[in-house]
């Protein structure tokens, strides 16, 4: 059964590096045709894709987002990780990282991140 989970610091000061890791289990983060997303969800607002690691090592990122955000994998571990800087207290979320096949069709039950001093 594939299971992800996300894990990393709950409180990141405003302008530092947000940094979080997914770890994939049941299933190869390289297998072919595969990718791996970060998603994450404000309070009382939409779902919001972040970008994206295929599992060729390929990355895409959200073009709003793109200048601030670095997605990587570490294959040895199955794991693979979101690093966003110079974050403000307005991405304040809950962060989540999924698998992509067409659709996101499994997903990790999410951490909560807090931007604040």
């Amino acid at each position: 059964q594939v299971q992800l989970q996300e894990s990393g610091p709950g409180l990141v000061k405003p302008s530092q590096t947000l940094s979080l890791t997914c770890t994939v289990s049941g299933f190869s983060i390289t297998t072919n045709y595969y990718a791996w997303s970060w998603i994450r969800q404000p309070p009382g607002k939409e779902l919001e894709w972040m970008g994206v690691i295929a599992y060729d090592g390929k990355t895409y990122y959200s073009q709003s987002l793109k200048s601030r955000t670095s997605i990587s994998r570490d294959t040895s571990k199955n794991q693979f990780s979101l690093q966003l800087s110079s974050v403000t207290p307005e991405e304040t979320a809950v962060y989540y990282c999924a698998r992509l096949t067409g659709a996101l069709d499994y997903w990790g039950q999410g951490t909560q991140v807090t931007v604040s001093s």
